[in-house]
């Protein structure tokens, strides 16, 4: 059986470990599977606009990846919740950075991909949350 490693990258990662008692990635194996992350900066704040606290969240997916010795190139998943603020619900806004964010970070890789429109998020002011599963040297 392969073991069972945690992680959790410093700063935000360690503070949560600490207050929340969560790790933000397991590894079993070449499988990595990573908690939700937002687009909080070190000091758990939030960016005014859409566009940059999605940037910033695939930013912190990539470190905490890192973490665990994956990488973009390796997710094979991605699960993303978002908190939709227009009136008609249209996920259009979230949308546009997020494929534009695959296209960057992983190139011809299209992972399969599970996205979930919610009321709240766990930190005030958090419109979006991703998770992702990766399989490093497949």
């Amino acid at each position: 059986m392969a073991a069972v490693e945690f992680f959790v990258t410093p700063g935000v990662g360690e503070k949560m470990r600490q207050e929340r008692h969560y790790s933000q990635a397991v590894r079993i194996g070449n499988v990595v599977e990573i908690s939700g992350q937002g687009g909080w900066d070190d000091d758990l704040n939030f960016p005014e606009s859409l566009e940059a606290e999605i940037v910033q969240a695939f930013d912190n997916v990539e470190k905490v990846l890192a973490a665990a010795g994956a990488s973009w190139s390796d997710v094979v998943h991605v699960n993303s919740y978002h908190v939709i603020s227009e009136p008609d619900g249209a996920f259009d806004a979230h949308n546009d950075v997020m494929v534009a964010q695959f296209r960057k970070r992983m190139d011809d890789r299209a992972p399969i991909w599970t996205e979930t429109g919610v009321t709240v998020l766990g930190a005030p002011k958090m419109r979006v949350e991703i998770r992702v599963t990766a399989v490093v040297g497949d």
